[in-house]
């Protein structure tokens, strides 16, 4: 094997194991991530348990652009609306947005962060991630 394929090997594995550190995990497949709620979707197996793995939020922007990682210079993944309930995983430090550094992470099967800024709490603050 040249060189240059086994270069191109490791720098294909580098980026493979760099996505998999960065990408949130789901552990369990069956959860049904927005209890059918809100405008994000669901799969539709809502088991009553599940919410209390989560925390809720409304979004108050007009058009929230969920992300990849928890600052706007990363890649746009969905949109949320005004008034769209969310589930809300945990938060995060991240870009300051307004004067607020945190970020939640939203689970709804593709897993993207939003601005707390433009979420407000449903109930109890989220645990940090």
């Amino acid at each position: 094997m040249s060189l240059r394929s086994r270069l191109s090997i490791a720098t294909a594995a580098a980026f493979l194991a760099a996505a998999a550190a960065v990408t949130p995990a789901v552990a369990d497949d069956e959860w049904d991530t927005m209890g059918g709620t809100g405008g994000m979707g669901g799969n539709g197996h809502h088991r009553p348990d599940d919410d209390r793995r989560f925390y809720r939020g409304i979004v108050t922007a007009d058009t929230l652009a969920l992300r990849s990682a928890p600052n706007r210079g990363s890649r746009i993944i969905r949109f949320a609306h005004r008034g769209d309930i969310v589930k809300i995983f945990c938060k995060a430090p991240g870009q300051t947005v307004q004067g607020n550094p945190l970020w939640y992470l939203l689970p709804d099967g593709t897993w993207a962060w939003g601005a707390a800024r433009y979420i407000d709490n449903i109930g109890p603050a989220p645990r940090w991630c």
